[in-house]
């Protein structure tokens, strides 16, 4: 399924608009991954929805599976808990960056593989049983770390007590030179003492000096003839001796030699292993799809979600409908649900009218979701869905100034309007919210009417469309054009005070309610009451408001006037009785003027 940027903004799928956060998306809500290279997955898949109607349903009979077996679901996410970034690694590998703690999680990580293959040996899931049979455990990547790298290696790879005793013999001999002259240290420490009957010696180490005897002042005259002098402290002396000497070049040639070894060791299984990384990478993606699909398992037990029905129907059938992230947000029970029905044939276009805030965008974007849901293979929130595969979702919500490239709100939104008249098709899925605002009222309805008619024209496009709009003449369009519904969000009045019932409900409604929602917004209450005053005023008048508009347009196409405009359509009688040709500059005037007096 393609997705334009704009659809990826306005839906939320990865990332809020206002601060690009991932809390409040729908990743947000669907993210139950145990692995990082699960939920890199699982970010790639909501970002390219399948249009295959196989593989989408292959996709919800593993999750089904998954759903319904609790104890099979437990043991593949206990499992997937101690997976490490297997990706990841295998890249580090592949460019000789791994070091000898990498390895060691890439030995626990490939532990888990023949685990994950047992707990899946009985699946009934077309693509559960394909992810076992594909499952490759690594068994010889993890013969090899196992036998070579210590549990628990330094984090450099140059410093040595990498590789495990036994693995080289070389450098086991060497090792046993370091270890067995720590004791050889210990032994000249002990025997120097006694020969020179000095209690405070001792054999010291450090970096510049080497090894050296460390005597105090006090013991100064004890000193034998055959100590060299290498460095004076305060209250020391320090010597080195034949003996000593010799030792040293031992045990640290020994230590520098080991250490040379050991890299060299290191990095050839480095390279062993990267050989295998085309296995590791498909490794990892296997266990990503797995991890993906029980978190679309676990999120649907946790959420009460319920398996689409996917097809190729060109339909779109909800019942019970709920928005993802705001149910998540809200809480069970909190949300008001909503059916959807779209097709290709009488219901390609809703036309929904209500007022601000009462929860028109949140249902559009609902059924977006809903469908973009289902086809990455994911259950959905609603009582139950029939979802007939869309190829592309466009939406067309808010309002948006590209200032840097000098382009105003209105030009924006034509520009995307103008991208989802080219490219829709009919089936795909369009969201608009309020086309035409952005300029006057006769201009933005004109447009919105005319946005309208195209797409719900079979021959041109007939897209399933959602369109939200607050010029109510719209709702005019079912008895004008096939294929266009209407509906509107249900409101109850309670006095002068509202209350959005957030329900989709069937017919238009000529009612915006704006001073009511100003209210609600908390504006002071002497502005909401002069707003009535002015709204009552243009009642009277009858300025073209709502049906009103209706009943005055159809006059003016007409060529009528209401009594109201009477001396406008006498002044139009006169006008149309002018002959331009044969008018002199003197009869003109004249006109001008008796023009004037029926005016005043």
């Amino acid at each position: 399924m393609a997705l334009d940027i704009n659809a990826r903004r306005n839906l939320e799928i990865t990332e809020k608009m206002r601060d690009k956060s991932k809390k409040g998306t729908l990743l947000w809500v669907l993210d139950k991954t145990s692995t990082s290279m699960g939920g890199r997955l699982l970010r790639r898949w909501l970002n390219d929805p399948l249009i295959d109607r196989k593989e989408i349903n292959d996709r919800l009979d593993a999750v089904e599976e998954l759903k319904d077996s609790i104890i099979l679901r437990g043991d593949v996410v206990d499992a997937l808990k101690k997976v490490y970034d297997i990706e990841r690694l295998a890249g580090k590998i592949s460019y000789g960056n791994a070091n000898g703690r990498d390895m060691i999680s890439l030995k626990n990580s490939v532990k888990q593989l023949p685990e994950i293959k047992k707990v899946l040996s009985t699946t009934g899931a077309g693509l559960l049983k394909e992810i076992y049979e594909n499952i490759d455990t690594l068994d010889d990547i993890y013969e090899i770390i196992e036998k070579s790298i210590v549990d628990e290696p330094p984090i450099g790879v140059k410093d040595g007590g990498i590789i495990k005793i036994g693995y080289d013999p070389e450098i086991d001999k060497l090792k046993l030179a370091t270890t067995e002259g720590k004791k050889w240290i210990l032994e000249l420490e002990a025997k120097e003492r006694e020969q020179t009957g000095i209690k405070g010696l001792k054999v010291g180490f450090n970096k510049v000096f080497g090894y050296f005897i460390e005597v105090t002042k006090s013991y100064l005259d004890q000193v034998p003839e055959r100590f060299i002098r290498k460095q004076t402290l305060t209250n020391a002396e320090r010597y080195i001796t034949e003996e000593l000497k010799n030792l040293e070049n031992q045990i640290l040639g020994a230590e520098e030699k080991v250490v040379n070894l050991e890299y060299n060791a290191f990095t050839k299984i480095r390279e062993e292993i990267a050989k295998n990384v085309k296995r590791l990478q498909k490794s990892a993606n296997i266990v990503s799809t797995l991890d993906v699909l029980a978190s679309f398992a676990t999120v649907a037990e946790d959420l009460n979600y319920c398996k689409p029905e996917v097809d190729d129907s060109g339909v779109l059938d909800i019942k019970g409908g709920r928005h993802p992230v705001i149910e998540k947000m809200l809480g069970a029970g909190c949300f008001v649900e909503n059916d959807t029905y779209l097709d290709k044939e009488e219901n390609r276009l809703s036309i929904i009218t209500g007022p601000n805030m009462a929860g028109k965008s949140t249902y559009m974007r609902q059924v977006a979701l809903i469908t973009l849901m289902a086809q990455v293979g994911s259950f959905v929130p609603a009582t139950s869905a029939k979802i007939g595969v869309v190829d592309k979702i466009f939406t067309r919500v808010g309002a948006s100034d590209d200032l840097s490239m000098g382009q105003s709100t209105f030009m924006v939104e034509m520009m995307e309007v103008a991208t989802i008249l080219k490219e829709a098709t009919s089936n795909s899925l369009v969201i608009l919210d309020e086309i035409g605002r952005g300029t006057s009222t006769y201009d933005g309805l004109s447009i919105a009417w005319a946005v309208a008619e195209y797409i719900a024209d079979k021959e041109k496009c007939g897209a399933k469309t959602l369109f939200a709009t607050h010029y109510h003449e719209l709702t005019e369009l079912e008895n004008q054009s096939d294929g266009i519904k209407n509906y509107s969000i249900a409101v109850k009045e309670k006095g002068e005070d509202i209350i959005f019932l957030r329900k989709i409900v069937r017919g238009g409604t000529d009612e915006s309610y704006g001073i009511h929602v100003a209210k609600l917004a908390g504006v002071p209450k002497i502005v909401t009451q002069k707003a009535n005053e002015f709204l009552r005023n243009i009642e009277k008048k009858n300025v073209l408001t709502g049906k009103k508009a209706e009943k005055e347009d159809k006059k003016k196409v007409e060529g009528q006037f209401d009594m109201y405009n009477y001396k406008l359509a006498e002044i139009a009688h006169e006008l149309d009785k002018v002959n331009l040709n044969e008018l002199t500059p003197i009869d003109a005037l004249n006109t001008l003027v008796r023009i004037k007096e029926k005016i005043k």
